[in-house]
């Protein structure tokens, strides 16, 4: 299957069946990705009510092994992979020197001295360059780029278990939040099974090899039709991710936004020792940071996009990160990263949108969390890398 196209861009492994299902194909990270196959509007309402297909093997896979492999993670990260055990994931934020996010990702620790780093389509090249530049110097540690190795598919909402379960071999529920399992067949395709997402719900993220990619797809889609299953693009996935709260690389997170403006403290583990950029973060945390990532809900009608100017009086005091119409809630609503002295509840903000500043109100985060539906499940929140 061609995953170079004459024009530069890539494909993943499943972008004739995408083609062949009417999907609507976008550029997205130099990749031609399906933003929609029915609606944006219909996908997103089917994640939340059932569930949604997704196909995300445009995402990064970095591998980082031997025995020096925990002591490099630890140099690039902020979150603490010490304590992982086989089978767990985190989420994490990674930074340069002045606490700036380079990316945000997914770390498995595979073995003792293996991990598996799930990193943004855009940024794959770069954070493979920064982790090599990082393990200079370091003995018994290899980076190695697997990205072509693995495709990835996301099923998620709250039926997921019920589609996963009966072309699986192995008791989804022994799967906990952020854990995964190797070794798994799902239809008879060998693959790694991790309980992670991009959405707000429950659900899976199942890695293969690439050529088994459109086996996976095909009967996946057809075990959940009768739980009401649909393929979901893009679009979906933003509009979820929105809703939830969860940063996208670009957006709520670039070089100029440190994870402490980005409501992202919980993973930043200063006391874990030392990291590249600890003493940048250790010192605006002393300090207090100066811009805070809050949620508005527009009062006026329009609709926020990024890059859209927050107004306090005639004066901007920060910028639309993200924004739109969230379907669940039926409201327009924006994270939107502003001066720290008006990021409390009693602001009183506005949009500027065509010229017009629009009345907007700051709500608590996320703007959607969705119910525990099974004892033992957590609820969502926790965010993982998503572009």
């Amino acid at each position: 299957m061609n995953m170079e196209p004459a024009t530069g861009l890539k494909r993943t492994p499943l972008y004739d069946l995408h083609r062949d299902m009417g999907a609507k194909i976008v550029v997205f990270a130099g990749w031609e990705m399906p933003v929609e196959y029915t609606s944006i509007l219909d996908e997103h309402r089917a994640v939340r009510e059932r569930a949604g297909l997704f196909d995300v093997s445009h995402m990064g896979e970095l591998e980082v092994s031997g025995p020096g492999a925990l002591d490099l993670v630890q140099r690039v990260i902020t979150n603490d992979a010490a304590r992982l055990e086989d089978g767990r994931a985190l989420y994490t934020p990674m930074c340069r020197e002045d606490g700036g996010c380079l990316d945000d990702m997914l770390v498995l620790r595979l073995a003792a001295d293996r991990y598996l780093l799930v990193v943004n389509a855009a940024n794959t090249e770069s954070d493979a360059a920064w982790i090599a530049k990082a393990a200079e110097g370091m003995a018994g540690v290899e980076v190695d780029d697997r990205s072509a190795e693995c495709a990835l598919l996301a099923l998620q909402g709250p039926r997921a278990p019920d589609i996963l379960q009966p072309v699986s071999d192995l008791p989804l529920a022994s799967i906990p939040r952020f854990g995964y399992q190797g070794g798994i067949r799902v239809a008879g395709v060998p693959c790694l099974v991790s309980r992670t997402g991009y959405t707000g719900e429950d659900g899976f993220e199942i890695f293969c090899h690439p050529d088994m990619a459109p086996r996976l797809w095909t009967v996946l889609l057809e075990a959940g039709r009768p739980h009401g299953l649909v393929p979901a693009g893009l679009g979906a996935r933003d509009t979820l991710r929105l809703e939830a709260a969860l940063p996208l690389y670009g957006h709520e997170l670039r070089e100029d936004i440190n994870p402490l403006e980005a409501r992202l403290g919980t993973f930043v583990k200063l006391d874990k020792g030392d990291f590249i950029g600890r003493e940048a973060l250790s010192r605006a945390k002393a300090e207090g940071v100066r811009r805070r990532l809050i949620g508005l809900e527009m009062v006026e009608r329009g609709v926020p996009r990024h890059g859209y100017p927050v107004v306090a009086g005639d004066q901007v005091v920060g910028e639309v990160t993200s924004g739109g119409y969230a379907p669940t809630l039926e409201r327009n609503i924006a994270l939107a990263l502003v001066a720290a002295d008006h990021a409390g509840p009693d602001a009183e903000l506005k949009v500027r949108i065509r010229g017009r500043d629009l009345a907007a109100r700051v709500v608590p985060l996320p703007f959607y969390r969705r119910e525990r539906r099974a004892a033992g499940q957590s609820p969502t929140g926790t965010p993982v890398a998503g572009g």
